[in-house]
C-alpha cells in the first residue's frame, strides 16, 4: 500500500528551528526551515544531513515551502540553500517574501556584527537565497511539476502566514505553520475547506491551553500598564518586530487616546517603522476593520508611539518601551532589562511564548538571580508578568480546525511532548483517527488508501437503477456488477455483454457443480416433490418450477434426485448453477444438506 511519511528535522515534540520533510507519491516536500532561539551552537540550525551525507539538496527536494517569515520558521533558509546547497524553488507568499529578507538581515547582525560568530550566511546570501522564491497567492493552485500541486489558505497569525494544503495523485497532505483561529485587532481568523486530507500537520504550541476572552486579557494588561505608570516605573514589552507588537500597539495607542495620557510610548530598532510599511502596503491581508477604515486612517500610522533611542533607557520617570525580540535572548530587549531589572517599580510584560534557554523562559519561571555573560549575576527586581498575547491557536482551535478539515490523521509538531500528548488522547477521542507525534529524526509513516477513478457505462447504471433498490447515495458505497476494462491507463466498468462486443470475445457459460447425500425412504419422484413444496415455503421471493423432466428449477439452479447404490433410503441431490446465482446456490446447498422437514 502507498503511504506518506513525515520526519521531523525540527519541531518535533519541541517549539522552535521548525523543519519537516514530507515524503508523498514520490515527492519529497521541505515545510519550513527555521532556526532555535533556545541554542548558539550545532544545534540552532536543523541536522540537515538527514537528507543526505554530501551533495547539494536539490537532487532529494522537489520544493521548499516556508508558512511564515518568523525565525524559527524561515532563519535557517540561507543557510540551507546557499551553504548546504540548494537550488530549487522555494515557496512562501508576498508578504513573508518582502519580510523575511529584513528579519533575516536583522538576525544576521546581531549574530555576527555584534557576537562576532563565524561560520553564518552573509547578507549576498540572504539576496541570493531570495531570487529562488516563487510568490504565491492565497487560493491559487499551483502546479510545482507534473504530479505535485500546492495551495495556500489563510492562517492569521501573522502578516503573510499561510496553511498549505499539499496534493500528489490522490494522495494529500496540509501543513498549517503557525495559526491562529479567532481574528484579533488586525487580523483575520484562520480558514480551511473540507479538504479531507490524509494527514492534517498541525502546531501544538498551546496544546493543553484554553485561552480566556480576549477582553478581559486586554483589560489586564492596560490596567497593569497603566498602574506601573502611575506609580513612575517603566514597563518593558518584549516583542517580535511584527505581529503580537502591532496588535499591542493598536490597542495602547487607543487607550492613551481615550485616557489622555503623556507619558511616552517607544518602539525599539527601525526594524517595526519597515514592518509597518509592509502592513501598509499588505493592507489587504489585515482583517475587515483595519481595511474599512484604511481610507480615512491607517490604524499602523500611531501617533504616542514614538522610534525608541538607546539613550531614552535612562531618562528618568515613567515610559513604556515596545523592544526585540521578544524572548530577551539578545538585541535591545535584554539590554533595556538589565538596566531596568534592579527597580522594583518597573515592570516586564512577556507578550508570547519563551523557549526553554532563553532568559524569557527563566524569568517566567520564577528565577530572580540569572547569570550573565562574563560570570555577572543579574538580580531580578522588576515585576515579571505573562499574558498570552500569543497568536497561536489553542486546544480549542486546534480542534475547530480539524472539524474544517476532517483529516484521516492528524501530527502534531511545534509543542511540547507532554502537552501533545494529552491533545493526542483527546482529539484520538473525539474524532476517532489516529494521531502521531514523531520527534526529532523519527519517521511517521501513515498507509493512504488511494481511491482509483472508473468510468461507468450509461447502460449499466440504467440497467441498476431498473432492477431497482435505494437510488445512489454518494456518502455510501455501492456494489455494482460489471466488467473492469482497463484501456489507455483509465479504467471502465461495462456490462459484460458490451465488454464482450468491444473486445470481440466469445461468451463462455461457467457453471458450479455440487452433490448433496440426503436420507430420505420415499421414491425419487416424491422426494423431488417434497424439495419442490420446502423450497417454495422458504423462498417466497423467488420463481420455482417443478419440471415435466424430473427436475426442479429455481432461477438458474437446477436440481436432481437420484438414488444412492449402496443406500436404498438415501438419495444424492445434484445442483448446478451459472457463477451469476453463486450466492443462492450456496445458500440452497447448505438449506438441503439440513434435510428434508418430516
Amino acid at each position: 500500500m502507498p503511504e506518506i511519511k513525515v520526519t521531523p528535522l525540527g519541531a518535533g515534540q519541541d517549539v522552535g528551528r521548525s523543519c519537516i520533510l514530507v515524503s508523498i507519491g514520490g515527492k519529497n516536500i521541505m515545510l519550513d526551515c527555521g532556526m532555535h532561539m533556545g541554542y548558539n551552537d550545532d544545534r540552532r540550525f536543523p541536522d540537515f544531513s538527514y537528507i543526505t551525507q554530501n551533495g547539494r539538496l536539490t537532487d532529494f527536494l522537489d520544493c521548499v515551502i516556508i508558512s511564515h517569515f518568523h525565525l524559527d520558521h524561515c532563519g535557517a533558509l540561507p543557510y540551507m540553500s546557499e551553504m548546504v546547497g540548494y537550488d530549487g524553488p522555494i515557496y512562501m507568499t508576498h508578504p513573508t517574501k518582502a519580510i523575511c529578507p529584513i528579519l533575516l538581515e536583522d538576525f544576521r547582525k546581531i549574530t555576527v556584527d555584534k557576537k562576532g560568530e563565524t561560520n553564518f550566511f552573509t547578507s549576498q546570501m540572504i539576496k541570493d537565497c531570495m531570487k529562488k522564491v516563487i510568490p504565491l497567492n492565497l487560493h491559487q493552485t499551483v502546479q510545482v511539476d507534473d504530479e505535485l500541486e500546492i495551495k495556500a489558505y489563510y492562517a492569521g497569525h501573522v502578516l503573510g502566514a499561510a496553511m498549505v494544503y499539499i496534493k500528489v495523485g490522490s494522495e494529500s497532505v496540509v501543513y498549517t505553520g503557525d495559526y491562529n483561529m479567532t481574528p484579533d485587532r488586525h487580523l483575520g481568523a484562520a480558514w480551511i475547506d473540507k479538504c479531507r486530507p490524509d494527514i492534517l500537520i498541525s502546531e501544538s504550541t498551546y496544546a493543553t491551553t484554553i485561552r480566556d476572552s480576549k477582553r478581559c486579557r486586554e483589560r489586564d494588561f492596560l490596567k497593569k500598564v497603566h498602574e506601573t505608570i502611575e506609580r513612575g516605573g517603566k514597563v518593558l514589552i518584549p516583542v517580535f518586530a511584527l505581529g503580537r507588537a502591532q496588535e499591542l500597539c493598536i490597542l495602547l495607542e487607543t487607550f492613551w487616546e481615550r485616557m489622555n495620557l503623556k507619558a511616552p510610548i517607544y518602539f525599539s530598532t527601525g526594524l517595526t517603522e519597515k514592518a509597518n510599511h509592509y502592513y501598509k502596503l499588505f493592507i489587504t491581508w489585515t482583517n475587515q476593520k483595519i481595511r474599512k477604515t484604511f481610507v480615512q486612517r491607517n490604524m499602523f500610522e500611531f501617533k504616542h508611539i514614538k522610534a525608541f533611542d538607546r539613550s531614552y533607557a535612562d531618562n528618568p520617570g515613567p515610559m513604556v518601551v515596545f523592544a526585540t525580540p521578544g524572548m530577551l535572548h539578545a538585541g535591545q530587549s535584554l539590554q533595556i532589562f538589565k538596566k531596568w531589572a534592579g527597580n522594583d517599580k518597573n515592570m516586564v510584560i512577556m507578550p508570547g511564548y519563551c523557549v526553554q534557554g532563553t532568559i524569557g523562559h527563566k524569568i517566567l519561571n520564577g528565577q530572580r538571580k540569572l547569570e550573565m555573560e562574563g560570570r555577572a549575576t543579574l538580580d531580578v527586581k522588576l515585576q515579571v508578568e505573562y499574558m498570552s498575547f500569543s497568536a497561536h491557536a489553542d486546544a480549542k482551535g486546534i480542534m475547530q480546525l480539524i472539524r474544517m478539515a476532517e483529516p484521516r490523521n492528524m501530527l502534531l509538531v511545534h509543542g511540547e511532548a507532554a502537552k501533545m500528548e494529552f491533545l493526542k488522547g483527546k482529539i484520538e477521542q473525539e474524532f476517532s483517527i489516529d494521531c502521531y507525534m514523531p520527534a526529532n529524526g523519527e519517521t511517521a509513516a501513515v498507509t493512504t488508501n488511494p481511491s482509483v477513478p472508473v468510468d461507468i457505462s450509461l447502460n449499466l447504471l440504467k440497467r441498476e437503477m431498473a432492477l431497482g433498490g435505494p437510488l445512489p447515495d454518494p456518502k455510501k458505497p455501492r456494489t455494482m456488477h460489471g466488467t473492469l476494462i482497463m484501456k489507455e491507463n483509465s479504467l471502465k466498468l461495462v456490462s459484460s455483454e458490451q465488454a464482450l462486443k468491444e473486445l470481440g470475445l466469445n461468451e463462455h457459460q461457467l457453471r458450479f457443480t455440487c452433490r448433496v447425500q440426503l436420507q430420505d425412504p420415499h421414491s425419487d419422484s416424491d422426494t423431488l416433490h417434497r424439495i419442490y413444496t420446502h423450497l417454495k415455503s422458504v423462498l417466497k421471493d423467488y420463481t420455482i418450477q417443478h419440471l415435466p423432466d424430473g427436475t426442479v428449477m429455481v432461477e438458474s439452479i437446477v436440481i436432481k434426485v437420484s438414488s444412492s447404490a449402496e443406500d436404498a433410503n438415501a438419495k444424492v441431490l445434484l445442483l448446478s448453477w451459472s457463477y451469476q446465482d453463486e450466492d443462492l446456490g450456496s445458500y440452497l446447498s447448505s438449506l438441503l444438506k439440513k434435510g428434508l422437514p418430516a
